[in-house]
């Protein structure tokens, strides 16, 4: 779970955006620029990062109201083995996702990003989780986000490779996982994904 002043920043950020999107007056501007400014220095400090490059972690701010993002992330699980890929940014291991586009389903978007990252054409089946990022243990983000989890099944039998933000595609035992990319699954996820393929739980959890 993220810290208790990283998550006032963040909200601090979001109602300045919004305020700069919808108010007319000058001086109510002028006040939510300067909460803004105020809350960008935080997650400047907080995250160890030049104050410059916090607009541009959070590309929206300030064109319109405030709201989470949206990350879907897609389980295929064969023969008691989950597919993961290697991404290029930290060497680590996730299942494979990313933010969703628009114009697409969140079930579209996650077949898009699997046969992207790992080559491979599944169909999503069912939606096993939702989770609030800042509310789980991942590594701490400036921006806010959604993540939801999907089980998938193959439309294929091509052999996973790597697309051109991952390096490797692989299917591993569930009791022998790599090093996993914490900023965007953690073990909970793919446990989550063999219980829901398993038919241990019926529900998706959500935060």
């Amino acid at each position: 779970m993220e810290s208790e002043w990283l998550t006032h920043a963040k909200r601090l950020q979001a109602i300045a955006s919004t305020g700069l999107a919808y108010s007319r007056n000058d001086y109510d501007r002028e006040r939510f620029a300067e909460v803004g400014a105020i809350a960008n220095a935080m997650l400047a400090a907080l995250g160890n990062v030049p104050i410059e490059r916090i607009p541009a972690l959070v590309s929206d701010y300030a064109k319109g109201y405030a709201t989470p993002k949206v990350d879907v992330r897609g389980a295929l699980i064969e023969d008691d083995h989950v597919l993961l890929v290697r991404e290029r940014s930290d060497g680590r291991w996730t299942l494979p996702g990313g933010f969703a586009d628009v114009g697409l389903s969140a079930a579209q978007n996650v077949e898009k990003e699997i046969l992207e990252e790992a080559g491979l054409t599944v169909s999503a089946q069912r939606l096993y989780g939702v989770r609030h990022k800042a509310k789980r243990p991942y590594e701490p983000d400036a921006r806010d986000f959604y993540k939801m989890f999907f089980l998938c099944e193959r439309r294929d039998d091509a052999a996973p490779c790597a697309g051109a933000e991952t390096s490797d595609a692989r299917f591993f035992p569930r009791d022998r996982l790599p090093e996993l990319s914490l900023a965007r699954v953690l073990e909970s996820d793919i446990e989550a994904a063999f219980a829901c393929h398993g038919g241990e739980t019926q529900a998706a959890a959500f935060d």
